[in-house]
């Protein structure tokens, strides 16, 4: 059945209403087509600037833009301060492990790049896009608020489901403006005698993105480390409340521009027209297929359609073809806020002055794009072409195999950290240590162990073995140096495997403490203590920082838990008298014994059980620099290459879905990490630098079989032309 007059006319209505809108929507694609200098109009129908120039003069700069950007550098602030704190806080405080915390975090950037078509269609087809940003922005202070409650540990509120909850208002929130607010931005000027002032608009836009990510992932790691807060050591609170402030602010900044804004009203969207032309096609030629066959499928739908629709259609499909391989890129770009951050809390940040903390890394991304976007036309693309990288689709490739030569350097920088981890006790063996806390007393034990069946442990010293192939052992006999020193039980104890069993031997009590000890290197990056002191009586022992003067820890008790510290230099006392001055390094794992001689003295010994972190965290600024230079080269040229190739009623909806390889991208980091496929994370980081390469392979058949498309040609269809079609199609 043919399409009634009022389908006709309002699929009509939408395709021209859209095309109008297209030139305010895609700006940054108008102003290269602004060449000639013959006051000729261009392809796209614009007058040169030579033609305009006395009419750019009279149109006065409009003052709306200043606080679209300012709105925007509070929004990214809060965005990107919010995310790179995240991991650490579902790792540190809500207790998830790496694996978990990592897919928690893309499962939230996935939603958000998936949620951007929400948006898009909310303010093309229901509500505007001044309303739409306005009340998303609304929701997005909302989960801001949430997660900073649920951060406030003296309000016990359920910190994991206001997270969770929060989490996901930011993702409606954030990728529901996100294709707002640059096309608000353009529908505040006249287009086109206004062209020059909107490419300034959208470089300050730019800029504001940049700024605000950069000031944000420099400012949000301090106040998360370096203030303390409801007598934590890490103040999460604030970290989060911060650019919570920031988002309220960016609703007030963009309320208070409302009298000056240009605000058109929803106008249809091309990504729903585009959807419903092909849900259309599918289902009439699964109808008609064998009755009335097509040169292509989509020529189905021309009873609804018209021509010219369709016709784009063909177009946006052939070029998202080449969008197929496109998210295995974002999948190895996002981790930058992941797995790359919790790799740099391996390494060792300590700069004497100051300590650079693992996720001011993602600092580094903003700050080099800042620096690089430049220097493009003016170094890179000119070094680019003495090799013969020339057209687009070529240093889209190149951009996708630095993206995998940067996670090459990350797996080769993960197998060098892999050599300063501690050995960790396996299935079939078990990890024992004894320490001596006694003064002026040695003790030496006879065992069931063939491969140490008698060893000593001297006074103030450890006994250490990593590998025991066995499930019990038998102190025979324990003899002491000295009848003074107490006497020490003996027998069989039962041990389990893949387990760090330790003994502590003091003057009182038992004699021989057991507790089952912690030797791997904390996830969380500062250094973790664990006091044992042997002293008369029950003693006060404190550790205080002595460049701050802040008392890190103190108990009353002659055995302490695990307590982790910052990395830097302390002083420890017993009841207020000073017995050590000592200084703990990132990553390290230290045992400090304390033994109290009969004079009142004390003799201390600090034991390294895990070595601290060695690696300097600045080897990880050549990752960060080639995957910055892949993206500025894969982003910008694919984004340049698919507006250039999409007929203009299409250009929203390739923004749409370019938006949508991010989220997919996501969702391949998510369905790894799930899998589990490797105990190394070296190994994971070569297999992605692998899929980036054989995506990159496939990419580049795709690209040789492309066919340029020439707008213009599939533009030329006329209206008459089109109906004519119909009508014979339909008989």
């Amino acid at each position: 059945m043919g399409a009634t007059p009022e389908e006709k006319s309002h699929s009509n209505e939408e395709k021209n209403i859209n095309e109008k809108n297209n030139a305010s929507n895609n700006l940054p694609k108008i102003l290269p087509a602004l060449s000639a200098k013959d006051g000729k109009e261009d392809s796209e129908g614009i007058r040169s600037p030579d033609t305009m120039e006395g009419q750019v003069k009279k149109i006065p700069y409009p003052k709306s833009v200043g606080f679209i950007i300012s709105n925007e550098f509070c929004e990214r602030f809060n965005y990107y301060g919010m995310r790179t704190i995240l991991v650490l806080y579902l790792n540190r405080e809500l207790g998830y492990s790496t694996d978990s915390s990592t897919v928690i975090f893309h499962i939230f950037t996935m939603f958000v790049y998936f949620l951007c078509i929400l948006g898009a269609i909310l303010a093309d087809s229901l509500l505007g896009k001044f309303k739409t940003i306005l009340y998303l922005s609304m929701v997005y202070v909302c989960g801001s608020v949430l997660v900073t409650l649920g951060a406030v540990p003296t309000w016990h509120l359920p910190a994991t489901t206001f997270t969770m909850l929060g989490l996901a208002l930011i993702a409606l929130g954030s990728g529901g403006i996100k294709p707002c607010v640059s096309a608000f931005g353009g529908d505040q000027f006249k287009m086109p005698e206004q062209v020059k002032q909107a490419a300034t608009f959208f470089s300050l836009y730019y800029f504001a993105i940049n700024a605000g990510s950069l000031i944000s992932t420099t400012v949000t790691p301090i106040l998360r480390e370096d203030v303390r807060c409801f007598g934590k050591q890490e103040c999460y609170s604030l970290a989060f409340a911060v650019p919570a402030v920031l988002m309220i602010l960016s609703i007030i900044i963009f309320v208070l521009g409302r009298p000056l804004y240009k605000i058109r009203p929803p106008a249809g969207n091309v990504v729903v027209l585009v959807c419903k032309t092909i849900a259309n096609g599918i289902s009439t030629y699964f109808k008609e297929r064998k009755t009335n066959p097509r040169e292509h499928w989509l020529d189905h739908a021309d009873k609804k359609y018209d021509k010219q629709l369709i016709a784009d259609v063909k177009v946006l499909l052939r070029v998202l073809l080449l969008y197929v391989p496109l998210p295995v890129f974002w999948a190895l770009f996002d981790q930058q806020g992941s797995r790359w951050t919790f790799q740099a809390t391996r390494m060792n940040g300590d700069f004497g002055g100051f300590t650079l903390k693992p996720d001011q890394m993602q600092m580094l991304n903003p700050l080099l794009i800042l620096i690089f976007i430049p220097l493009y036309d003016v170094a890179f693309y000119p070094l680019l072409n003495l090799v013969g990288v020339r057209r687009p689709l070529q240093k889209l490739t190149a951009g996708g195999i630095l993206a995998g030569i940067a996670f090459t350097i990350s797996g080769l920088i993960e197998l060098k950290l892999e050599t300063t981890y501690p050995v960790l006790p396996k299935a079939g063996e078990f990890q024992m240590r004894i320490f001596n806390g006694v003064p002026n007393c040695d003790f030496t034990f006879k065992t069931n162990l063939t491969d140490f069946s008698e060893f000593t442990v001297k006074s103030m010293e450890h006994f250490e073995e990593k590998h025991i192939y066995a499930n019990a052992i038998n102190f025979d006999t324990v003899t002491k140096s000295s009848p003074d020193c107490p006497d020490l039980p003996t027998g069989l104890l039962s041990l389990n495997d893949k387990t760090a069993h330790s003994f502590f031997i003091k003057s009182n009590g038992i004699g021989l403490l057991y507790y089952v000890d912690e030797v791997d290197k904390p996830d969380r990056g500062n250094p973790v203590v664990r006091t044992l002191a042997n002293v008369n009586g029950i003693k006060t022992v404190t550790w205080k920082e002595i460049k701050r003067g802040y008392q890190a820890y103190t108990n009353t008790t002659d055995f302490y838990p695990l307590f982790e510290f910052k990395p830097t230099e302390y002083a420890v006392s017993v009841d207020g008298k000073e017995v050590l001055k000592t200084k703990l390094k990132q990553g390290g794992v230290y045992t400090l014994v304390i033994g109290e001689e009969s004079d009142g003295n004390y003799k201390t010994k600090l034991f390294e059980i895990a070595e601290p972190n060695s690696v300097n965290i600045l080897l990880l600024i050549p990752q960060y620099v080639v995957m910055t230079l892949g993206e500025v080269m894969f982003s910008v040229t694919g984004i340049e290459f698919s507006y250039s190739q999409a007929p203009v009623s299409m250009k929203s909806v390739l923004q749409a879905c370019w938006l949508l390889t991010v989220a997919f991208g996501n969702v391949i980091v998510v369905i790894i990490a799930e899998l589990k496929l490797f105990e190394s994370q070296a190994f994971e980081f070569f297999l992605f630098a692998g899929l980036m390469f054989i995506d990159m392979i496939a990419f580049m058949f795709l690209a040789y079989a492309y066919k340029p498309n020439d707008p213009n040609a599939v533009n030329s269809i006329s209206e008459g032309n089109t109906e004519d079609t119909k009508n014979s199609s339909m008989d």
